[in-house]
């Protein structure tokens, strides 16, 4: 069973930064990408960030682009969401996933694509 651990989620006033990591726990297992999403309160899941793990290919939501960087460390094993320029509307529970299976989709940026999940961290931004 492969387990997603997200850390680094917390509370922050508009403006600031926060780091959200993300590492697998459990059995090994090759991953094509991993990626970021969130679900703000009362509103569907949606796509924030992902990596294409074997060439770094990133791939943004417009609403993110220029403020968050999806980055990996192969050594930990570790992706990771550094999250600038915070503003309230970026509120929500930040989920992990990975996708361990190739795919013909250079980034995969639905949830569907994706095949393992965390459990989530807050991520909650005050004005």
């Amino acid at each position: 069973q492969v387990q997603l651990v997200e850390s680094g989620g917390g509370l922050v006033q508009a403006g600031g930064s926060l780091r959200l990591s993300c590492a697998p726990s459990g059995r090994t297992f090759s991953r094509y990408a991993m990626g970021w999403f969130r679900r703000a309160p009362g509103k569907e899941r949606e796509f924030v960030a992902a990596i294409r793990w074997s060439i770094s290919f990133t791939s943004y939501a417009d609403s993110v682009k220029g403020r968050f960087t999806i980055s990996k460390d192969n050594a930990q094993n570790t992706v990771y969401l550094q999250m600038n320029s915070l503003k309230p509307e970026d509120t929500a529970v930040y989920y992990c996933a990975a996708r361990g299976s190739g795919s013909t989709v250079l980034v995969p940026n639905t949830a569907t694509q994706y095949d393992y999940w965390g459990q989530g961290t807050q991520v909650t931004v005050s004005s």
